[in-house]
């Protein structure tokens, strides 16, 4: 990994680890795949942390231009998938 995550630096250390989660939940669908239910409860959280739309997009697109990774594809594809099912992103 050559990039870093993007963080705000005013969350709590729980916080900063819990979105750092997801983001490493979204690499794993692109690597590997990844269970919906566990990227769902990391985006769970992670909105928690981040409840406006406009600083998710933000973070967002921040994650994309650094790897390249997707998380708005690959949360709509967890959304849109069934219980159960792997997301494994292309």
């Amino acid at each position: 990994m050559e990039y870093q995550y993007p963080i705000d630096y005013t969350w709590k250390t729980d916080e900063i680890v819990d979105v750092i989660r997801f983001f490493e939940n979204v690499e794993l669908a692109y690597e590997k795949g990844v269970s919906r239910e566990g990227l769902m409860a990391a985006y769970r959280r992670f909105k928690e942390i981040v409840p406006s739309k406009s600083e998710e997009k933000q973070l967002f697109k921040e994650f994309e231009e650094e790897s390249g990774y997707s998380s708005y594809r690959t949360v709509k594809a967890a959304k849109d998938a069934g219980d159960g099912e792997k997301i494994k992103m292309k």
